[in-house]
């Protein structure tokens, strides 16, 4: 059945163009690399009582072989289920939805039935094709379900669209959204820019996947002119879609209501503006960027093995591990930005996730 920004709930929709917290949920595996239920349920959890607006499955953090390994429909029912009975009915659901247009599809058609409100949607596999048939194919898919956009960089398999591109997406109904990760301010800016002069700012909500520049990019304005200079607005990227997200989510919140207390035309508080290059210099670490990525899944794993969600960083393909390095990075991050995790809220709560009986525990702040 085709559904439409009408059909996402009104307070999971306002929260969508306030910005919120979307973590990219990982994919919990046992030593076997089996689905770990239960730890996978814990984590789903964790980002409800953290105050996460919603989450995004089956999306890279999630681990896109999970489709060939069978677990695509299965991980997106557990996520959706305990989101909805931990969270309530005003979180968001995402479904990372991938593929030509025949497999995007099906993969809607999954998302749609388990009670998904968008798709994000990734056109890694249309490499090479002309713009105007990765736009028929959006618009396709756009017909069966409201879409987010993602601007995906090519060190983690996307590619660059141009300014055309964006402006024309951003012209289709049922887009809801769109995902800056270029890791590219001259793209990132291209994309805002776009959005804009489609008219479609009031539609289309920009959030935030540049790893290399959180902070900065819900903190400051963006500027848009016309074209004969005369009249200008100021757009803002409101929320976060982020792997980085998948950790620590806590004290992302904390940071968004932090940012989000300050009126758009005040000045930014120095204190404030100092979080972007702590978040970065934590973001590099994690998602071992001295390794161009090579590391992020499981650096984000890791994390949350400290934390006692997972109980290693097991991932599908056993060659995908943490990077020579990268553990000691992690540690040193934690050690000079304890301010940034949120272990003791972990700790104080993670008797309650793991529990078949998790709901009768008091949720200790």
């Amino acid at each position: 059945m085709h559904r439409t920004v009408s059909d996402i709930p009104a307070n999971a929709l306002a929260a969508l163009r306030r910005g919120t917290v979307l973590p990219a949920h990982p994919l919990v595996l046992d030593a076997a690399r089996q689905l770990d239920r239960t730890r996978q349920r814990a984590i789903t959890r964790y980002y409800a009582d953290a105050g996460a607006g919603g989450v995004a499955v089956g999306v890279h953090t999630t681990q896109f072989a999970i489709r060939e390994k069978g677990l695509y429909a299965p991980v997106l029912q557990l996520a959706a289920e305990t989101m909805r009975d931990w969270g309530g009915p005003d979180r968001l659901l995402i479904a990372g939805v991938t593929g030509r247009t025949e497999q995007a599809l099906a993969e809607i058609d999954t998302a749609r039935g388990l009670g998904y409100h968008a798709a994000l949607l990734n056109l890694a596999r249309f490499k090479g094709a002309s713009e105007d048939e990765i736009l028929e194919h959006c618009r396709r898919v756009a017909r069966e379900m409201p879409i987010v956009g993602f601007a995906l960089l090519p060190a983690v398999g996307g590619f660059h669209l141009s300014y055309e591109f964006w402006r024309r997406f951003a012209g289709i109904d049922n887009v809801v959204a769109i995902k800056l990760a270029p890791f590219d301010r001259y793209r990132t800016l291209d994309i805002i820019r776009a959005v804009y002069d489609a008219g479609a700012a009031e539609r289309v909500t920009l959030y935030t996947g540049n790893d290399d520049h959180i902070g900065l990019d819900l903190m400051v304005p963006f500027v848009v002119r016309s074209d004969d200079g005369r009249s200008e607005q100021r757009a803002r990227i409101r929320g976060g879609l982020l792997g980085h997200w998948s950790i620590w989510v806590r004290s992302a919140v904390e940071m968004l209501e932090r940012i989000h207390a300050v009126p758009d035309d005040a000045p930014v508080p120095q204190d404030v503006l100092a979080l972007d290059s702590i978040v970065t210099d934590c973001n590099a670490a994690i998602y071992d960027a001295n390794n161009n990525l090579r590391g992020c899944i499981p650096g984000c794993l890791e994390v949350l093995r400290r934390q006692g969600l997972v109980k290693g960083t097991w991932c599908l393909d056993p060659a995908e591990t943490l990077s020579p390095g990268q553990l000691g990075e992690i540690d040193r991050v934690y050690r000079q930005y304890p301010e940034m995790n949120d272990d003791r809220f972990v700790a104080n709560n993670l008797e309650r996730w793991l529990s078949d009986r998790g709901q009768d525990l008091p949720l200790v702040a």
